[in-house]
C-alpha cells in the first residue's frame, strides 16, 4: 500500500482529493500527512518519507519547487495538483512528471494514481525529472510591472492585468479586481515591459492577457473572464486566434 502526502494551501482542495483517495484507491493508498505551505511541506516530507506525493505548485510561502529543492528525501513518486497556467503545465511536461488540473477531474486523477501504482518509485531519475521540469519553470515565476501614473508609483502583478487600452501617450490598465489605473506611458511601450508569451496585441488600442480571455465570437470580438467586450483588427485576427486557442 502507497504511503500518500498532500500538499495544498486550500483545504477544501485537499478533502476533496483525500476523499477520492479513500473512494477510488482504499486498497491501494493511504493518506499519512498534509500539509499547506512550503515549510511545513519540507518537514512533513523528510519526517514521514512517502510513496507518493500530491502536490500543489502556488502554495503559502513559494512554489512546490521551492519544497523539491529543500527536501532530503526523494524516494517517492510524484503527481502535480495544479491550477497554474499553459507555461507550467509545459515545464512540467519537459520533466515527464505527471499533473492533474484544478478543478480536479475525477477520471483524469484516477489516470493518474493507477500509473503511479504500475510501477516503483526510482529516486535518481525523479530527482532527474524534477531538475529538468524546474529549468523551465524557474523563467515562469510571477513577474511585477511597475507602473507610473501622475501622482503614484503602482508595482503590480502582471497576472494582475486583464487588458490595457491605449488613449494617446498615456493607456488605461485594467487589473482583474475591477480597478483601473491611467499610466502615462503609450501602449507600446507599456507592451514592451510584458512577457511576451501571455500578452497579445489585438488591435492598435488593445493589449489583452491571454489568461483572462474566455472566448472570441464571430463578429470580431473577444471576451473576457469578467465579460469585457475588446475588438479584434480583421489584420490581426487568424494570428491571433492561432496564439490564443492553438
Amino acid at each position: 500500500m502507497k504511503r500518500v502526502i498532500i500538499i495544498d494551501d486550500e483545504e477544501y482542495l485537499r478533502i476533496q482529493i483525500r476523499e477520492k483517495l479513500e473512494r477510488y484507491f482504499s486498497d491501494d493508498v493511504i493518506v499519512i500527512g498534509e500539509a499547506s505551505s512550503v515549510e511545513n511541506g519540507v518537514k512533513i516530507i523528510d519526517s514521514l518519507k512517502p510513496d507518493l506525493l500530491l502536490l500543489d505548485i502556488d502554495i503559502t510561502g513559494g512554489t512546490g519547487f521551492d519544497i523539491l529543492s529543500k527536501i532530503a528525501h526523494t524516494g517517492f513518486q510524484l503527481i502535480f495538483i495544479t491550477g497554474f497556467d499553459h507555461l507550467a503545465i509545459k515545464a512540467i511536461k519537459v520533466g515527464a512528471l505527471d499533473y492533474v488540473l484544478k478543478p480536479i477531474d475525477d477520471e483524469d486523477f484516477i489516470t493518474a494514481i493507477k500509473k503511479t501504482l504500475k510501477v516503483d518509485s526510482k529516486q535518481n531519475q525523479l530527482q532527474e525529472l524534477i531538475e529538468a521540469s524546474y529549468i523551465q519553470f524557474k523563467g515562469l515565476e510571477k513577474k511585477k510591472i511597475v507602473l507610473k501614473t501622475a501622482n503614484t508609483l503602482y508595482s503590480i502583478l502582471e497576472d494582475d492585468i486583464v487588458y490595457c487600452k491605449a488613449d494617446g501617450n498615456y493607456t488605461h490598465v485594467y487589473l482583474k479586481d475591477k480597478e483601473k489605473i491611467v499610466v502615462s506611458k503609450t501602449l507600446k511601450k507599456l507592451e514592451d515591459l510584458f512577457t511576451e508569451v501571455k500578452f497579445v496585441r489585438c488591435h492598435n488600442s488593445f493589449v489583452v492577457n491571454k489568461d483572462y480571455i474566455e472566448k472570441y465570437t464571430s463578429n470580431g470580438t473577444l471576451i473576457t473572464t469578467n465579460g469585457v467586450k475588446i475588438p479584434v483588427s480583421s489584420r490581426k485576427k487568424d494570428s491571433l486566434l492561432k496564439r490564443i486557442f492553438k
